[in-house]
């Protein structure tokens, strides 16, 4: 458009300038046509060679995509083939159950194993059990027996010791009483007599005491002052008794005549001790309570 314009106006120039100017600007003219149909004809070469591009740049995704739907699909069809070959695939399931096995075999074996160990252990635990008990049976049977024998020997000597006890607690309250009764009794014609019946029931230290005192007062002592006496014992009782010694409690009521004068009387307690000599009874103490 801008050449058609500056041509326009340069044909005006020509005109006004003359006619033969107007010669030279024909063949002007006719250049400038010329021109103007290689520059008109410029644009259809340029759409041309864009139509061009166009159909190629339209072709060349679809050439790609082909090319990559067809990798795809040998993909798929690789994939297809490894998955479809039967023989691979027994192939596979069977190495899949002889691993399963193994590991079955493995675990039974491991469970046996378990098994056994337990079994072991029990054994030893039963026949440790079994020792154990047989050594404790030989401890424990014995001691038992002793313990028995022993208790039964206890209850024995202590069944003794009361039979033994209640016989001696017996037969010192007696023997008590008649040796009392011995010791405080005499007439002056027969004091000596008396008195020295009484000296073969006693023992120890208080037997020489007794025949001392006896000798040296109460036998003269009776002789000269007509001197008699009489004991009776209303009642003893026990304090202790044993195999081997014995203490009585005796309470003695004592009458004493002078010559020709009234008796008096007098009552006491005295604890006598009594010890055992072979097969009697002796009083080895006198002391008043």
């Amino acid at each position: 458009m801008a050449r058609h314009s500056w041509t326009g106006r340069k044909s005006a120039k020509q005109e006004a300038a003359g006619p033969d100017k107007d010669v030279k600007d024909d063949k002007d003219v006719e250049t400038d046509v010329a021109e103007d149909g290689a520059d008109a004809a410029a644009p259809d070469v340029v759409a041309e060679d864009a139509v061009t591009e166009v159909v190629a740049a339209a072709a060349a995704p679809d050439l790609a995509g082909d090319v990559v739907a067809e990798d795809t699909v040998t993909e798929v069809v690789d994939d297809a083939a490894e998955v479809a070959d039967p023989a691979d695939a027994a192939t596979e399931v069977v190495e899949l159950t002889e691993t399963a096995d193994g590991d079955a075999k493995t675990v039974v074996a491991e469970v046996d194993s378990a098994d056994a160990t337990v079994d072991s252990a029990v054994e030893t635990t039963t026949a440790a059990d079994a020792h154990r008990g047989k050594r404790l049976a030989y401890v424990v049977v014995p001691v038992i027996c002793l313990v028995l024998a022993l208790g039964a020997a206890y209850l024995k000597w202590l069944d003794s010791s009361v039979r033994m006890s209640d016989s001696a607690r017996i037969e010192t309250i007696q023997v008590a009483k008649d040796v009392t009764v011995k010791m405080l009794s005499y007439k002056p014609d027969t004091v000596e007599q008396d008195l020295g019946a009484a000296r073969g029931l006693l023992t120890g230290s208080f037997r020489d005491d007794y025949i001392k005192l006896t000798t040296e007062q109460v036998i003269p002592g009776s002789r000269e002052g007509k001197i008699s006496a009489v004991a009776n014992v209303p009642a003893a009782a026990s304090i202790s008794a044993g195999a081997n010694k014995a203490e009585v409690l005796v309470f003695v009521n004592q009458s004493v005549i002078m010559g020709n004068t009234a008796p008096t009387s007098t009552a006491s307690s005295v604890k006598v001790t009594l010890v055992k000599d072979g097969d009697r009874w002796l009083v080895s103490g006198f002391d008043p309570v």
